[in-house]
């Protein structure tokens, strides 16, 4: 039997998709650009009218996170530069765990040292 080796989730340092496109607007704002591609995204857009492109526009603390990926910061060090940011925001290290599960659920991220 394999041992697992437990791993501290701090540790990991989020990586953006280098195929994910985005833009910042005026006000900081981010929209996150992601491009449907495969067969059945195909037939969706034929037969369903769904966009070739979906716009994601994240909130002022999603837009944070997502700038503050530099592809060196763990995790630790960007709930530390959130808590600087937002000090009054209530579970900040849980929120952010969870977003960023979420941007890598959706393949928007991936976990440096992850192929």
């Amino acid at each position: 039997m394999k041992k697992k080796q437990a791993q501290n989730y701090l540790d990991y340092v989020p990586v953006k998709n280098p195929e994910i496109e985005y833009t910042v607007s005026d006000n900081g704002r981010v929209t996150v650009l992601v491009e449907w591609k495969g067969f059945f995204h195909r037939i969706a857009q034929r037969f369903f009218h769904r966009p070739k492109t979906s716009r994601i526009s994240l909130d002022g603390y999603g837009s944070f996170v997502w700038l503050a990926i530099d592809d060196e910061a763990d995790v630790h060090q960007l709930s530390q530069k959130l808590e600087e940011a937002y000090p009054k925001m209530e579970k900040s290290l849980s929120r952010l765990i969870k977003f960023l599960e979420i941007l890598h659920d959706n393949h928007l991220i991936r976990w440096k040292g992850e192929n």
